[in-house]
């Protein structure tokens, strides 16, 4: 994908952990559809035993990228081949170490496994499998509350929100900083995928009038403002939809940006109220 850098998750997470020692690493996602579900057991098994307790693992059913390049990784056919369910339900298999065909590294040493989705399909799917549920709410903002409600209609697990935010010590200057991930939006559904632009490359686009009502109905899931701003809306958020757990990501253009935005959304979040949840 354009404008996303791949990685071979697995090794990454094993690096992270292996570089630290008390916070929890995982991959968010495994497309599971992608890759034969004994491998996954081998690959996330292995760091869960070097590093026990801190390794999860989030699946997801979606391709993750143009068809020719899932099909590079792993045939339709064989994508196709099983349910996403009875692909997870396989994969516990040999973290349980069931079955003729034995994992040895992953037996007994079981990530945390959440199912991701952003769809209320995926949700009812994550609650009959009785697992974990993260919803992508930076990808579909207007599923969120439907999908976290259906889901807690089926098991009490724990869920969790994923959340676009790009704070700073002003409006202004957040305002500022979202443009580049505006523009690439814009761009991405005029069919023209881009790499994220600078500030200054965003601001000087020429938007029209309808331009710019397109972008407010197509960017409304982003999160942007000084931390009162962030506070009232992630608050508005959690109220809403209930988890019991936010994921932040901050899809700036500049590193010592980004990681301001997380130092003053860090500080806000601290001081939210606890979900509701009936």
């Amino acid at each position: 994908m354009r404008g996303v850098a791949g990685s071979a998750p697995a090794m990454v997470v094993g690096r992270l952990a292996a570089a630290t020692s008390r916070i929890r690493v995982g991959a968010g996602g495994v497309l599971l559809p992608n890759h034969p579900p004994i491998v996954v057991a081998e690959q996330f098994g292995t760091p869960a035993a070097f590093h026990p307790g801190r390794i999860d693992l989030g699946l997801g059913r979606a391709l993750g990228g143009p068809r020719a390049a899932a099909d590079a990784v792993r045939s339709d056919r064989e994508r196709a081949a099983k349910s996403f369910a009875e692909q997870v339900k396989e994969l516990l298999g040999y973290f349980a170490g069931e079955g003729s065909v034995r994992a040895v590294p992953a037996i007994g040493n079981t990530p945390e496994l959440w199912v991701l989705g952003s769809s209320v399909a995926g949700a009812r799917v994550a609650g009959g499998l009785g697992l974990p549920y993260a919803f992508a709410h930076h990808l579909n903002a207007r599923d969120a509350f439907e999908a976290l409600l259906a889901y807690r209609e089926i098991t009490v697990r724990p869920t969790l929100l994923s959340v676009a935010v790009i704070a700073a010590d002003t409006d202004e200057r957040a305002q500022w900083l979202a443009g580049p991930e505006r523009l690439k939006i814009f761009s991405r559904h005029h069919g023209r995928r881009i790499l994220l632009p600078d500030p200054e490359t965003a601001a000087a686009h020429p938007y029209t009038d309808a331009d710019r009502a397109e972008l407010e109905a197509r960017c409304g899931h982003l999160v942007v403002g000084s931390p009162p701003t962030v506070r009232e809306r992630l608050q508005g958020l959690v109220d809403r939809t209930g988890p019991h757990e936010l994921m932040i990501t901050t899809p700036g253009y500049d590193h010592a940006d980004r990681r301001r935005s997380y130092e003053l959304v860090a500080d806000v979040v601290d001081r939210l109220r606890p979900a509701h949840r009936d």
